[in-house]
Formats: structure tokens, C-alpha cells, sequence
């Protein structure tokens, strides 16, 4: 890790005081855990939910998962073996159009009436001509994916999905959002604007984070880089690329390492030892090596 990068990293934890509670905030694939083409799959990276359940039993942290996947995917993908995340943590998922609360309740960004028919429209010519791809049905965009496929074929989807969906995402009240091997036509909030709704909610000086790997969580980093507070952008990718985070983590060492630091910097209740985090993590990198 560059020194730069620590160096970071400590003023950003300098910030934590008792009386703020830090706000936490993740995506999901490719950032907590390793992409699959069998999405189900998607396991977070070893250590990653008992620290997250470390974190969130002192209910000193607030954490939010901003993902692509719909809200209710998150919370059984984070449950596992002990200690792990016991209670459902919030959830906005499609990219921000949707917000699932810890308590269940579920609120959805609505596309207007034209909008809406036109992703009708193209949604149902997609379950019937997926354009060689991987079609993905969401209540507020039509997805394709070529993940796996071969470059050859991943250039012949990638520019029959363009010809379909970039004249549509001219029209009012659509975007095109692209990610590593797919194209989104999509409606509603964006990763940025929950970013900065819910940076909206909380007392000023609270320190937040986000964390992140793809091309659509840099609307949640430039969000992040507007707040006043203590924050921080962190691009979680196995390899750097262009990116307005502040700083870059190589996983899955280096995200248990922040984690854990998180965990040691945020006020505390529960009265778990500092020295039980790390004989735990120890153990972890014994098990990460073992493979």
C-alpha cells in the first residue's frame, strides 16, 4: 500500500469522534465480494461479514449498501457463518432508485408514464431477442450482460445493445449507464444522488466514506468529494484505473484491512476487545493463504 495512500487513511480515521456516528457506505459486487457470473453466488471476500457484523454490533456505525442489484438480494448474501451482519442493514439498490429500510419498508423511485411504456417496450423485446447476451429485467431498467463471453462476441453484444438503447437514452427521463461488461437503459436516482441524499441526513462533521470498484459508483465518489466533513473515496479494484476516488485498496486484503480499522477508529459500546480483532484477523490471513 502507498505510503500516501496510509497516510490518507489516517486523517481520515483522525476524524472519528464519540459524538458523531460515521456513516458507512458500500457497494456490493466487486467491491464486498468477487464477481460471478452466477450472481447468487456472489459470497463476500473471506472475513468481510464477521467484520461488518463486528461493526455493526456496537450500533456506533451507520451502514448503507448502494448497489445495482435490487434492494433484497443484499441482506441474504450477508449472512453466513458467526459473527456475521445479524440484523438487515439498509439497502438502496438499482443504482438509488431504490430504498429498502432496515424495518422493511420499501420505497421506489417511479419513472413517469412515457417513460415507463418505453422500458416496457424495450424489455419485452429483450425476453425474446436478448441480442446474444445476458437480459436482466429490472422494475426500472432493461440490462444487458456479456461477463464471460468472449471478446469477439463481447464487442458484437456490446455494439448491438448500443444501437438499441442509445437513441432511447436521448429521450426525457432516461439514462444509459455503463459497467464492466453491460449497459443499463435505466430510470430514476442515481448511486450519486443516495449518496448525497443520505449524507443530507446526517448532523454536520459526521465522517463518511464510500467504497466502490465500477465506472457507476464514480457518481457516488464525486458526491462524497462535495461533502464538508471527514471524508473519503476509496476505489476497491484489484488493479488501478482513472477514478476521482482518493484513494485505491487492492482486495481482499487491503478492504479487510480498512474494515478493520473502521472497526478499532468508531466509538464503542459492546466492549469487544481491540486484541480479539486482531487474533481474528490473524486467523483470516492464515486462512486467505491456505486458499
Amino acid at each position: 500500500m502507498l505510503n500516501e495512500t496510509l497516510s490518507r487513511l489516517d486523517q481520515f480515521f483522525a476524524g472519528f469522534t464519540a459524538d458523531r456516528v460515521p456513516l458507512l457506505l458500500l457497494d456490493y459486487d466487486g467491491t464486498l465480494a468477487p464477481f460471478r457470473v452466477d450472481r447468487s453466488k456472489a459470497k463476500p471476500y473471506k472475513g468481510v461479514r464477521e467484520i461488518l457484523g463486528r461493526i455493526q454490533a456496537e450500533k456506533r456505525t451507520r451502514i448503507v449498501v448502494i448497489t445495482g442489484r435490487p434492494a433484497r438480494e443484499i441482506s441474504p448474501l450477508l449472512r453466513g457463518f458467526p459473527p456475521v451482519v445479524e440484523h438487515p442493514v439498509e439497502v438502496w439498490g438499482l443504482h438509488g432508485a431504490e430504498r429498502l429500510h432496515p424495518d422493511g419498508r420499501r420505497e421506489m423511485d417511479e419513472p413517469a408514464p412515457e417513460t415507463r411504456k418505453t422500458l416496457d417496450q424495450v424489455r419485452e423485446y429483450l425476453r425474446h431477442n436478448n441480442l446474444g447476451g445476458e437480459f436482466e429485467d429490472k422494475p426500472n431498467a432493461a440490462v444487458m450482460h456479456w461477463r464471460g463471453a468472449s471478446a469477439r462476441i463481447a464487442k458484437f453484444i456490446e455494439q448491438r445493445t448500443r444501437e438499441m438503447f442509445e437513441p432511447l437514452a436521448a429521450r426525457p427521463g432516461l439514462t444509459l449507464l455503463e459497467f464492466e461488461s453491460g449497459l443499463e437503459l435505466r430510470a430514476g436516482r442515481h448511486k450519486g444522488d443516495a449518496v448525497r441524499a443520505l449524507a443530507a441526513e446526517m448532523p454536520e462533521g459526521t465522517p463518511i466514506t464510500y467504497l466502490g470498484d465500477d465506472y457507476t459508483d464514480e457518481a457516488a465518489f464525486r458526491a462524497i468529494n462535495e461533502t464538508t466533513g471527514p471524508h473519503l473515496s476509496v476505489l476497491v479494484k484489484p488493479t488501478k484505473r482513472e477514478t476521482e476516488a482518493d484513494v485505491w485498496l487492492r482486495p481482499p486484503s487491503e478492504l479487510r484491512m480498512f474494515l478493520k480499522r473502521w472497526w478499532k477508529a468508531a466509538p464503542k459500546q459492546s466492549g469487544i476487545s481491540e486484541s480479539g480483532l486482531t487474533e481474528w484477523g490473524e486467523e483470516e490471513e492464515v486462512l486467505e493463504r491456505a486458499g
